[in-house]
């Protein structure tokens, strides 16, 4: 539903709310779906970026899914096509937007603009994935989406990152559930072997059922992300996760929980956390890096970013 407020749906008895995580999501029992920030991922096309110069095209890769490539500024188009590549192969992001799996696309104008100005500071090819979203399509779509785009990418099947694309210099980047993703892949047995360079976790989208850091005298905050379902809470991530072990301690939610797969699994040289002041999921942010710094034996091989004065943005 990327981009729209409404899906379809039975209008009768709309005022009926089945699951409210504002301002993500809304379900109405008679099946119709809100998205109260649909402006905030309003799509936009693919193109040339005139502020940037960056150029940008959307490919299929199955029937619901698709990426969108972005090349620097005189890379792309026909060069691109050429092969011209004296000045040097680039290295490759791949993206995975944030959105709490409910909301979102790599079209969305937020995550487009931000590509754009990534792309023209690097220089880099970026690679944004698009994925099926919750309640249409529960997890574990968006990463089987997801693994299928990577692999695509290291294929190197597209033209552009055939001409220009280091393969051997390959991120994962995402925010919010999209750093979550991120985790997922880089711990994924398909990708070990691989020789990613690094991943970078913007604000990831973890959680857990103790608190680490100061979530203790925050925990209230985790209320925008839980709906009251027949007299019990139930939180986003058990939403859209809906074979979740444990609530949100399931590893994919709580990648430190006790039972969760180590993390010297991690098949990433190097791994940055970027978390921001403001942010109620920063404690758990850091406890992550913290344990990534430990499980690897390697404290240089983590990097954690603090934003001051901001909070989560998008919102998980």
């Amino acid at each position: 539903m990327p981009g729209d407020t409404i899906t379809a749906g039975s209008h009768d008895n709309d005022d009926e709310v089945l699951h409210d995580y504002s301002p993500l999501l809304v379900v109405y029992r008679s099946g119709r779906l809100e998205c109260p920030r649909a402006d905030f991922v309003r799509p936009v096309p693919a193109g040339l970026d005139d502020a940037t110069g960056v150029e940008s095209k959307d490919v299929a890769l199955s029937p619901f899914s698709f990426v969108r490539l972005y090349m620097p500024p005189g890379t792309g188009g026909a060069s691109a096509v050429s092969g011209d590549t004296k000045k040097g192969k680039l290295p490759v992001v791949v993206y995975f937007y944030g959105g709490g799996f409910v909301m979102g696309s790599a079209a969305s104008r937020v995550f487009h603009r931000f590509l754009n100005d990534l792309v023209a500071a690097s220089p880099a090819i970026a690679v944004s994935v698009d994925y099926r979203l919750a309640p249409e399509h529960m997890l574990p779509a968006a990463y089987e989406d997801s693994l299928a785009a990577l692999k695509w990418v290291l294929s190197a099947a597209d033209p552009w990152l055939a001409a220009h694309g280091d393969i051997a210099r390959v991120f994962l980047a995402g925010d919010s559930a999209g750093g979550k993703i991120c985790h997922h892949l880089a711990m994924h047995s398909d990708v070990r072997g691989i020789g990613l360079k690094g991943i970078v976790l913007i604000q990831p989208w973890f959680w857990g059922k103790e608190p680490v850091g100061g979530e203790k005298e925050h925990r209230r905050s985790l209320e925008k992300h839980t709906a009251d379902v027949r007299g019990r809470k139930k939180h986003l991530w058990e939403f859209v996760c809906p074979d979740a072990v444990d609530g949100v301690d399931d590893f994919r939610m709580n990648p430190i929980a006790p039972g969760a797969p180590g993390l010297e699994r991690l098949a990433c040289e190097k791994v940055m956390v970027c978390v921001a002041e403001g942010d109620h999921l920063k404690w758990r942010g850091k406890a992550y890096a913290e344990a990534v710094a430990r499980a690897k034996k390697c404290p240089e091989a983590v990097e954690l970013f603090e934003s001051d004065g901001v909070g989560h943005k998008p919102e998980a």
